[in-house]
């Protein structure tokens, strides 16, 4: 049996809203799996205990670039240590730069894109230099280039946290930015139902099982509720399925239809989805800040 410290269940807590003694039984179930833990919370307390799954666990910006004829496009993600530096000009540069590279050049993968020349040196060095300068890491997460079957429209948001490139076929101009910002605000997984990944469909039916089953119903009754439960779950995480942000009477396919208009995919990025953040103190970031802020003083000088 795992040791459950409290640092775990202030962990499991700060992700998950749950009270303290709830994450403490779940995560004394799951024997200290974490992940587990939260699959736990959600079948007692419902979908609160999904919020870890909206958490931005680092920093640095999106940025994209789109052709004057809106048929090619580059998404890419910049990281650094601190919010700080992600407002950095010299670091937004580098990352406007990167977004064309990826445009012009169509490199197949990062470590492509880092061996590019760049300013008469590599992607890489001229990375290396910016990270001398600061004083704090920064790296290439990922990006995506994108030739449009229709035509592409971009939207960032929140000092450049969430980005999204979405090829609408069809519509005009104003539709397609009102899909864009649908987009960041919403966060869809996928296009369709028949995109979404199939482990993430499975795990939310074992989820639906398990508190259907405790409903105590006939089991006819149990698998119609898991059904209704998974069906509500992919039009909850799909674009076609998702209402408008801007008018919820009608969904996004409903909205397509009415304007003679397609979507042919799309990219979302939100900055350090997915990425472990360090738990910093707060007076040592805010020092380090200011160290950070009079280096680059006197480098200026």
């Amino acid at each position: 049996m795992a040791e459950i410290t409290a640092s775990m269940v202030k962990e499991l807590r700060e992700k998950t809203d749950a009270p303290m003694m709830e994450c403490k039984k779940a995560l004394t179930e799951a024997d200290g799996d974490m992940a587990k833990a939260e699959e736990i919370l959600r079948v007692r307390l419902g979908n609160k205990a999904a919020k870890a799954s909206a958490r931005v666990a680092a920093e640095g910006v999106v940025a994209i670039l789109v052709s004057d004829d809106g048929k090619l496009g580059g998404i890419i993600e910049v990281n650094s240590e601190t919010d700080f530096v992600a407002k950095n000009p010299d670091f937004i540069a580098l990352a406007g730069q990167l977004a064309g590279l990826v445009v012009s050049a169509a490199p197949a993968d990062v470590a492509a894109l880092s061996a590019l020349p760049l300013g008469g040196k590599t992607v890489d060095a001229v990375r290396a230099d910016l990270v001398g300068r600061i004083g704090e890491n920064i790296s290439i997460r990922r990006f995506a280039r994108i030739e449009a079957k229709g035509r592409l429209a971009q939207y960032v948001h929140g000092g450049s946290k969430i980005g999204v490139l979405v090829d609408v076929v069809g519509g005009d101009e104003t539709l397609a930015k009102d899909i864009a910002m649908h987009i960041a605000a919403a966060k869809p997984v996928s296009l369709s139902k028949e995109n979404v990944p199939a482990e993430l469909i499975q795990k939310e039916r074992d989820i639906a099982t398990a508190k259907a089953a405790e409903s105590g119903k006939p089991a006819d009754i149990v698998a119609k509720m898991v059904e209704g439960s998974v069906q509500k779950y992919l039009k909850e995480v799909t674009l076609l399925g998702q209402p408008f942000v801007k008018d919820d009477k009608q969904t996004i396919e409903q909205l397509l239809k009415s304007k003679g208009a397609t979507v042919s995919g799309f990219n979302l990025y939100i900055v350090g989805e997915g990425i472990e953040k360090k738990t910093a103190d707060f007076a040592a970031e805010v020092a380090a800040q200011a160290a950070a802020a009079k280096k680059s003083g006197d480098l200026a000088a």
